[in-house]
């Protein structure tokens, strides 16, 4: 081959490998993968649309409505419930319960009369005993344990008592041999009461007074 045709196919040569190595170097374009693997590695993370967790409902907003059970007599408050009865204070009464002076043999009678406007089914009775010089004296209870009065609970009045109505009761709970050696006086009070429905066979709401019923009691007790 003659020199200058070698040195012609030469260059052409090395031109070529110049261009096929500057082609090399170029990067090419990304696939649609790796696109998609660098926008989620570059864009900011999309807001949840997940519901944020709800909190569970306070004490107070999940409470029932509460209030009183019946409306209270006049001068007392409370629910009206037994647990929570129309409470009074000092000389209030329901009922005025007088001892008629006589102990038969199932035990001492009083006269009761229902002074409140309403029909009462529920009572409870304190009963006190008192010498002949107005010393309040000890009773006991079934286990021998002194006590300052004698209480009985119940529906007392073998059905109920209307308003104004007056009776003579003799007590079953409170026995002749309930009542202390050298008794002279019997005072009591009716501390609660229930009044009837309008079926007249159950308490509706309650009312009390324990001012009227201290343990120590005077003879007399708290005056109108």
């Amino acid at each position: 081959m003659p020199t200058t045709t070698r040195l012609a196919t030469a260059l052409m040569i090395a031109i070529l490998a110049a261009s096929l190595g500057a082609c090399d170097e170029e990067k090419s374009p990304p696939t649609a993968s790796s696109a998609a693997s660098a926008a989620s590695a570059t864009a900011p993370p999309a807001a949840s649309t997940a519901a944020p967790p709800v909190a569970p409902p306070s004490a107070s907003a999940s409470a029932g409505p509460s209030g009183p059970v019946h409306d209270c007599p006049a001068g007392s408050s409370g629910d009206g419930s037994f647990s929570k009865p129309c409470d009074a204070k000092g000389t209030a009464r329901m009922m005025e319960v007088t001892w008629t002076g006589k102990i038969a043999d199932d035990g001492p009678s009083f006269r009761v009369v229902n002074k409140s406007p309403s029909v009462i089914l529920y009572g409870k009775i304190v009963a006190y005993f008192y010498d002949k010089s107005g010393k309040q004296l000890e009773g006991k209870d079934s286990a021998g344990k002194a006590l300052p009065s004698r209480s009985c609970t119940g529906n007392l009045f073998s059905g109920v008592m209307k308003p104004a109505e007056k009776a003579v009761i003799t007590f079953s709970c409170l026995k002749k041999e309930h009542v202390p050696e050298g008794t002279a006086a019997i005072e009591a009070e009716m501390q609660m009461v229930g009044f009837a429905d309008s079926s007249e066979r159950k308490s509706e709401y309650y009312w009390r007074n324990t001012e009227l019923t201290p343990d120590a009691r005077p003879k007399g007790g708290a005056k109108k």
